[in-house]
C-alpha cells in the first residue's frame, strides 16, 4: 500500500489535492512564493525582515512576528480541519485513517478516531457532531464526541458517489453541501467501479467525464440533491474541491482543484430551498480547502500556500507553507488562529487580526 501511496504522490502530487510544483503564474492577481517577498507597505503594518508573508491589508498579527508556526510533523497527509464551539481542531490523516484533535488550551495532538472511512474534508454541526466526508466508499458521515458514526448518505440517485471531498454547513438552516470530485484512490477495492488510474476518465456520476458536482443535504434528509447543474453553465468534467459559505447563509464560493492553481473559484447565490442560484465566475484561482474571515476574505489552500482574496477578487495576503497547503480554518481561544494542514506531512498556524467565521 505505501508503494501505491507514493505512486500516487508523485502523479498527482499528494493524491491531487494540490499541485506541488511552484509555478510562476503569469496573473497579476495570483502570487507566486519569490513574489511574496516584496511585501508593499500600504499600511501601517510592521514588515519583518525576511518575512515570506504578503500582507498589505494588515490580516495578520504582529504577534505572529512575521512567521509561520509548525504545529506538529510527522504525518502523512493532513487535512479537513474542522473547528469546534471552544476552538479546538480536529484534522485528518487520510492514508493512516485516522482523525486527530488539536487542543486549544494546550496545543496538544492527540488521536480522536482510528478508522475515519477514509475520511478528508470535516465541519462541525451546531448539536456538536463531526461531519465527515469518508470517500472510501463515497459515504457522508456524522461523528458524534465518543467516535461513533451514522452514514448520512452514500449515493445520488443509487449510484456511487465519486468521493465526497469538502463539507460546508449552512449556520442559517443547518442544510449541507458537499463536493464530489472523482480523485482515484490506491485503497479502493477490487471490483468498485470507480477504481481507475490517472487521469480519471468515468464517473459512476456521468455519463462520460468525470462527474464533478456539488451536492445539497437538506436538514433531515437522506437524499442528495444536486446544485451545480450543466444548465446552469457548470463543468462537471473537473474537481470541485474547497466549499465556503457567507455567516448569513446567502453566498456559497466552490474552486476546482488543477495542476495549475487555476481551477478557478465561482460564487453562487444560496435560495431558500438550498439550491443554487446566479453562478459567477469569483476568480482564476481555485485549489483545494477553503475558510472565511469576518470581513468576508476567502483565504485558499494550494501549492501556494495559503492566498486570500476580498469580496470583490483582489488577492490580499499570501503565507507560503514550504511544499503546498491542503486545508485551512480559523480555531483558537479567540478564533484568531490561522491553522493550516499542509504541507502535508504536518499541521501550521499564523496569528491573525481577524476573526473566521465557521465556528458555531
Amino acid at each position: 500500500m505505501k508503494k501505491s501511496i507514493l505512486f500516487f504522490l508523485g502523479v498527482l502530487c499528494s493524491f491531487g489535492y494540490f499541485s506541488c510544483t511552484k509555478n510562476a503564474v503569469n496573473n497579476s492577481d495570483l502570487l507566486t512564493e519569490v513574489d511574496a517577498r516584496n511585501r508593499p507597505p500600504d499600511c501601517g503594518c510592521i514588515a519583518v525582515e525576511g518575512s515570506t508573508i504578503f500582507d498589505p491589508t494588515c490580516l495578520v498579527s504582529p504577534a505572529a512576528h512575521g512567521r509561520l508556526d509548525t504545529i506538529q510533523k510527522g504525518f502523512s497527509f493532513t487535512e479537513g480541519p474542522a473547528v469546534d464551539k471552544w476552538g479546538n481542531v480536529f484534522f485528518t490523516d487520510q492514508p493512516n485513517d485516522k482523525i486527530y484533535r488539536w487542543d486549544a488550551a494546550t496545543g496538544k495532538i492527540t488521536l480522536f478516531l482510528q478508522g475515519t472511512g477514509r475520511s478528508n474534508g470535516m465541519a462541525f454541526n451546531k448539536q456538536g457532531n463531526l461531519i465527515a466526508c469518508a470517500d472510501m466508499r463515497g459515504e457522508l458521515w456524522r461523528i458524534d464526541r465518543y467516535g461513533n458514526h451514522k452514514v448520512l448518505v452514500n449515493n445520488y440517485k443509487g449510484k456511487l458517489l465519486n468521493g465526497p471531498n469538502d463539507v460546508w454547513i449552512n449556520p442559517v438552516t443547518g442544510g449541507m453541501y458537499i463536493t464530489d470530485p472523482m480523485f482515484p484512490r490506491d485503497y479502493w477495492e477490487e471490483g468498485d467501479p470507480r477504481k481507475q488510474g490517472w487521469p480519471p476518465t468515468h464517473s459512476e456520476q456521468a455519463a462520460t467525464g468525470k462527474g464533478g458536482y456539488v451536492y445539497y443535504l437538506a436538514p433531515g434528509s437522506s437524499k442528495l440533491v444536486r446544485v451545480t447543474t450543466e444548465d446552469m453553465g457548470w463543468d462537471a468534467d473537473g474537481w470541485p474541491n474547497g466549499i465556503v459559505g457567507t455567516p448569513n447563509g446567502k453566498k456559497l464560493y466552490v474552486n476546482k482543484w488543477a495542476p495549475d492553481n487555476l481551477g478557478g473559484t465561482w460564487v453562487f447565490d444560496i435560495k431558500p430551498n438550498g439550491t443554487l442560484a446566479n453562478m459567477k465566475k469569483f476568480i482564476d484561482m481555485g485549489g483545494d480547502g477553503m475558510s472565511m474571515d469576518e470581513r468576508g476574505n476567502i483565504y485558499i489552500s494550494n501549492s501556494l500556500g495559503v492566498t486570500a482574496f476580498d469580496p470583490n477578487g483582489k488577492r490580499i495576503f499570501n503565507v507560503p507553507t514550504g511544499g503546498g497547503a491542503t486545508n485551512n480554518v480559523f480555531a483558537g481561544h479567540n478564533n484568531k488562529l490561522l491553522f493550516i494542514t499542509g504541507a502535508v506531512d504536518r499541521v501550521t498556524s499564523l496569528k491573525m487580526n481577524v476573526k473566521g467565521v465557521e465556528r458555531f
